[in-house]
């Protein structure tokens, strides 16, 4: 994405949290968390907060991000005070009055106390929840772009790992191989530690990655992802290391067949909730529905985690442009685990894959 592009849609973006705002009776709104930050003004730093209102914004920031901010920011204003965002709000100097918005589930309680003690004589403060999802939910084409090129590197990565993988490897050595190939193909950061669980480890769907070697016969859950310019891929195969047992075959069947029909099934117009109960169904067919404990999916973007689930309570409706995970999984303790996930987006109506890794056992 170009940066005139980036500087347009961010523009349009920003129009329409302003028009939201207005519809809601909000004042002004006071953003805390960073990947919202990010979204709507591009600023990359690891310290900032924006005060929106209609007239005008502003990101706060501190020195070390004053060359950064210039560099970045183009849609808001963006203020470089020593003394920090709160006692910016106590000075006067920015026009606030009415109501003012506050990001509930994204702000500790000590920083909710003392940005209502700085605006109080003069304002009321109001808790939202989940009020850009809406909006991130949706990805633009340049987003694609990035979420595609990150699942590019993922796809790359894993088919250099899996080669690798032997009885005088660990968890760690595979874990650690990922990190660094990430990196060397362009990627800034894993979007997550990686998960590599191998036999009865493989039953944990978030095991951390241990110094146990593998052993043949094993199966073994390999799940990653990255982050490029901010936006973040995830994907999981489930790999044998030689000749597995006939009911991890049998397993993994069903767990291929379980994620394939996830992604055939998905159509702009149903609700979260009815994805996953169609692939969860399957599952239970099977026998295993017990052994199925996790949503299907869940948004992805600046996170790897976004507010759109996938799941048995997720109320959302699919819609062009939203981009989300299927990952359905078996877990069994004590032998092992089989999970296979895709990123996709939703575009002419249905689901397409980001990744193009190999599928099969």
């Amino acid at each position: 994405m170009s940066i005139s592009d980036r500087e347009a849609w961010q523009r349009a973006s920003l129009e329409r949290v302003l028009l939201k705002m207005d519809s809601l009776g909000f004042d002004a709104f006071v953003v805390t968390d960073l990947p919202s930050i990010r979204w709507l003004t591009g600023f990359s730093g690891s310290s900032a907060r924006l005060l929106l209102t209609p007239r005008a914004s502003w990101l706060f920031t501190d020195s070390r991000y004053r060359v950064q901010a210039r560099d970045e920011v183009r849609v808001v204003e963006p203020v470089i005070d020593a003394e920090g965002f709160v006692a910016a709000l106590h000075s006067g100097r920015y026009p606030l009055g009415g109501c003012v918005a506050l990001q509930s589930d994204r702000v500790s309680w000590h920083e909710a106390t003392r940005i209502i003690a700085a605006v109080d004589e003069r304002c009321r403060v109001v808790p939202v929840d989940g009020f850009f999802d809406e909006f991130r939910m949706i990805k633009s084409p340049g987003e694609l772009l990035l979420m595609q090129r990150a699942a590019d590197i993922s796809c790359q990565v894993l088919g250099e790992v899996i080669p690798m993988i032997s009885s005088s490897m660990s968890e760690c050595d595979i874990a650690a191989e990922i990190s660094c190939r990430h990196r060397k193909l362009g990627a800034q950061k894993d979007s997550f530690d990686p998960i590599v669980a191998s036999g009865p480890r493989g039953a944990m769907p978030h095991a951390q990655p241990s110094d146990a070697h593998f052993e043949p016969g094993a199966l073994i859950v390999i799940d990653m992802g990255c982050m490029v310019d901010g936006y973040a891929s995830d994907q999981t195969r489930t790999v044998g290391l030689g000749p597995v047992c006939a009911e991890a075959k049998e397993v993994y069947g069903i767990v291929l067949e379980a994620q394939q029909l996830g992604v055939r099934s998905a159509r702009c117009g149903m609700r979260a909730s009815e994805l996953d109960g169609i692939v969860r169904s399957f599952i239970a067919g099977h026998g295993y529905g017990d052994a199925f404990g996790h949503g299907l999916g869940h948004g992805i973007g600046l996170e790897v985690h976004e507010g759109l689930h996938i799941s048995p309570k997720g109320e959302t409706v699919l819609q062009e442009g939203m981009v989300f995970t299927i990952e359905p999984g078996i877990y069994l303790e004590g032998k092992f685990g089989v999970r296979i996930e895709d990123t996709v987006v939703m575009e002419a109506g249905q689901a397409r894959s980001l990744q193009n890794y190999p599928r099969e056992l």
